[in-house]
């Protein structure tokens, strides 16, 4: 899978939910960088939908909308996880394991905190994605699925994060139905105070 790139930065706070807790400024704050990649309407924030994928700076203000695919907010994307009927797919990105680590170094990979029940597809959110990024991306989404293209997916990164747009849009070229984007992610869901799990990433077959 390729490296983390320049453009990806993780935020600079984390936070645990509403009660009492500082929000992440990704969240809370408007950021006054402008950004239009297509041609789309904007939003509110200046980001129009682009016509392709999206091949830089990945975090950073996302469309409201995804050609084709359903946007959903906290409340509905917690609805469809208690109902049990779509896919959760974690796109979040994993930096891989340096090579040529000096001897007795010890490599951990960094945690992953996400929604219970989410599949954890690293790497397959990037504007480009090589050959075996994309079998890896087909053939984790058929196991979540069961194979069936009709069943609902849903992607979610985190807050203002291109990655789970790209994925999304990719599933929807990939022929699956039903396709609903969560662009809050887990900074959203977190400050909503619903339950998270840590998870692994899908291995690689």
């Amino acid at each position: 899978m390729p490296p983390v790139p320049f453009g990806w930065r993780e935020p600079p706070v984390e936070h645990v939910g509403r009660r009492g807790h500082v929000r992440s400024s990704i969240l809370a704050c408007v950021t006054a960088v402008l950004i239009f990649t297509g041609t789309g309407t904007p939003n509110a924030q200046g980001v129009a939908e682009p016509s392709g994928y999206r091949e830089d700076t990945y975090r950073a203000p996302v469309p409201d909308r995804l050609t084709g695919g359903k946007v959903v907010s906290s409340e509905e994307a917690h609805r469809l996880w208690q109902a049990g009927e779509a896919a959760f797919i974690d796109v979040l990105p994993q930096a891989p394991k340096p090579k040529n680590l000096p001897k007795g170094t010890i490599w951990r990979d960094k945690p992953r905190n996400s929604i219970p029940g989410s599949l954890w597809l690293p790497n397959v959110g990037y504007g480009r994605i090589a050959d075996v990024t994309d079998i890896y991306f087909r053939n984790g989404l058929s196991r979540a699925t069961g194979g069936d293209k009709r069943r609902p997916v849903l992607f979610f990164c985190l807050a203002e994060c291109w990655m789970s747009w790209n994925a999304a849009k990719r599933a929807l070229e990939y022929g699956y139905e039903t396709v609903y984007w969560y662009p809050e992610g887990t900074d959203g869901w977190s400050f909503e105070d619903y339950p998270l799990e840590r998870i692994k990433p899908d291995p690689e077959e």
